[in-house]
């Protein structure tokens, strides 16, 4: 914009002094009009800024309060009215874009101060939002975002034909979508502009986007109303826009080595391959219920039995659990499995999938994320459970007897002061030494794993689908992908043995159903149910299916899942897993 620097709004909470030079508050101020024509009509009070003391509504901006909201949309349908009025058709069908913004910034960026290329060759067409404008009398500036960036037009009144000069003032407003065709020019303070010949108002907006002073930094409406959150912080588009690059170079990856992808049922008889509460939908003309999938392993496995020896999915997982900035209810995973391997083939896997996607979105290994610096140069450590468990706290699970409760009297004496009550509880619960050690892991070890680090070898109780280790009984060939604290996959050798499988997935319908059964018998003294644990209260059957096709056969093989959400947030560094998910799931607005 000329004599006005183009400022990108930030992130979440937009810059109140950067946005009052992308809207040109501190300019000249005879010459600065009021961005929103529909909102200085409906104030009626004055077509220029309010003064850079003014304070938005501690409830809510302006521009964003519900009555001045209708009264712009009110005015707007009637600048509708009046382009129909004139033959003028607000909603278009087609524009013909010669360039891109980000294009026409590179082909022309040797152009000098003031020049001008007025011939046929240089005559451009593009379209996008308007952003920004300013008017000087027969003189006006409209910044225009499209997809890739921004460019200046330069609007002369003597160059326009007709009163399109006066409709571009009177009917074009900030966040209306132009196309417009002209020449090029710099102008003398720097700014490539497409210089006018003609235009037309391909979408009309109807609604103010957000105040042009805070822009949008309420978090819940960003999440709830996305797109007008990349409208209004341009940045957020870009997470999604290296979402993108990292689906692509994960499928580049694993294709590269010959993986297959495939596609399974999200709509299921029975929820298998993971212990998750699921979404239940019904069925009307096959009179049945049936289960959104809480994974795509079960299916992938019948793949391999198949005869298929290297095979993925990048599928939505959903699961009928909390929210929180680590969980959604659905989310993405990309799972993979290869005949003929075991787990460590899985850690090179990983580590070849992150750094991959790392170079592709930040051109390097070293990242920060949330103010951490992480390392993601191979190879990664590798420690099992036990061992990060007796770095931590100092107990050896190798060293314990048989004796649950002597397990548990030993670990407290060792971690319990200071423990809170949620966790000595969740300790005093353990079922098993396996649980046990699962979860002393989860509370003091998991935490502290900021660098990447596999963790193996994990119990048995806790590992109903993995191969059992071949070296150390009561654990299996399993590990998890640990990075700034958090899972980021989860991969075993797996278990082949369909006796064994079949024994194991019994045994654990069987401690969910004994889980539920006591959930529903606590009462209090009125007898009414009190503590249930919700997330425990639904069924669990067994996969017969899967359980018939281990019978006819599955060759030794590897499989891993990994987190794409999680892989998103670590590589754009975003603290919640709302911030990489297009539309979350939210509670209802109120």
């Amino acid at each position: 914009m000329e004599g006005l620097k183009v400022w990108r709004l930030s992130s979440s909470i937009a810059r109140p002094s950067n946005l009052r030079q992308l809207f040109g508050l501190g300019t000249s101020s005879g010459l600065v009009r009021c961005l929103d024509n529909g909102a200085a009509a409906a104030n009626a009070t004055n077509t220029r800024f309010p003064s850079r003391n003014r304070r938005a509504s501690t409830s809510t901006s302006t521009s964003t309060n519900t009555s001045d909201r209708e009264a712009v949309r009110a005015i707007r349908l009637k600048k509708v009215e009046q382009l129909r009025s004139k033959g003028t058709e607000p909603y278009g069908y087609k524009w013909d874009r010669s360039h891109s913004a980000k294009e026409l910034q590179e082909i022309y960026k040797d152009l000098n101060n003031g020049e001008e290329l007025d011939s046929e060759s240089h005559h451009v067409s593009i379209a996008g939002r308007i952003v920004a404008r300013r008017a000087f009398g027969k003189l006006a500036f409209l910044t225009l975002r499209d997809d890739s960036g921004t460019i200046q037009l330069y609007c002369e009144k003597e160059r326009l034909l007709n009163d399109q000069f006066e409709q571009l003032k009177t009917l074009v407003d900030i966040g209306d979508i132009l196309g417009a065709s002209g020449s090029i020019k710099r102008t003398e303070k720097g700014e490539l502009s497409v210089k006018v010949d003609s235009f037309s108002i391909l979408t009309k907006s109807l609604l103010p986007l957000p105040d042009k002073f805070h822009g949008l930094t309420d978090i819940d409406k960003r999440y709830r109303q996305r797109y007008v959150d990349m409208i209004a912080n341009p940045e957020v588009a870009d997470i999604f826009r290296k979402r993108a690059k990292i689906m692509r170079e994960i499928r580049k990856t694993v294709e590269s080595r010959g993986f297959v992808e495939v596609e399974t049922p999200v709509l299921q008889g029975a929820a298998g391959g993971a212990e998750a509460r699921p979404f239940v939908t019904y069925h009307n003309s096959l009179g049945r219920d049936l289960y959104l999938r809480i994974a795509t392993e079960l299916h992938l496995k019948r793949m391999l039995v198949g005869g298929f020896e290297k095979v993925y999915e990048i599928g939505r997982i959903f699961r009928n659990e909390g929210i929180s900035t680590r969980h959604n209810p659905e989310f993405t995973t990309i799972e993979m499995y290869e005949a003929y391997s075991d787990y460590q083939s899985m850690m090179d896997m990983a580590e070849e999938i992150v750094t991959q996607c790392a170079l592709e979105v930040n051109g390097k290994l070293t990242i920060d994320y949330q103010g951490t610096e992480i390392q993601l140069q191979r190879p990664w450590r590798r420690e099992t459970m036990h061992n990060l468990v007796k770095e931590v706290t100092g107990v050896d699970f190798t060293e314990l007897e048989d004796d649950l409760k002597v397990a548990k009297d030993v670990v407290l004496k060792a971690v319990g002061l200071g423990l809170d009550s949620k966790d000595k509880s969740s300790i005093e619960a353990c079922p098993s030494l396996g649980h046990l050690l699962n979860e002393v892991f989860e509370i003091f070890v998991e935490p502290k794993l900021l660098q990447p680090t596999f963790v193996l070898d994990y119990p048995i109780e806790i590992s109903p689908l993995a191969k059992p280790h071949r070296r150390h009984a009561g654990l299996t060939e399993r590990f998890e992908l640990f990075i700034c604290g958090r899972e980021l996959a989860n991969a075993f050798t797996e278990l082949t043995d369909p006796l064994d499988q079949r024994a194991r997935l019994e045994e654990q319908v069987r401690q969910h159903n004994k889980k539920r059964a006591e959930a529903v018998s606590v009462t209090d003294g009125t007898g009414e149910k009190k503590n249930i644990d919700e997330d425990s209260m639904y069924e669990v059957t067994l996969d017969d299916d899967f359980l018939t096709a281990l019978e006819y056969g599955m060759p030794p093989a590897s499989g891993m899942g990994l987190g794409i959400d999680r892989l998103v947030m670590l590589l754009t560094d975003s603290a919640s897993i709302r911030d990489v998910i297009a539309f979350p799931v939210l509670k209802i607005s109120q």
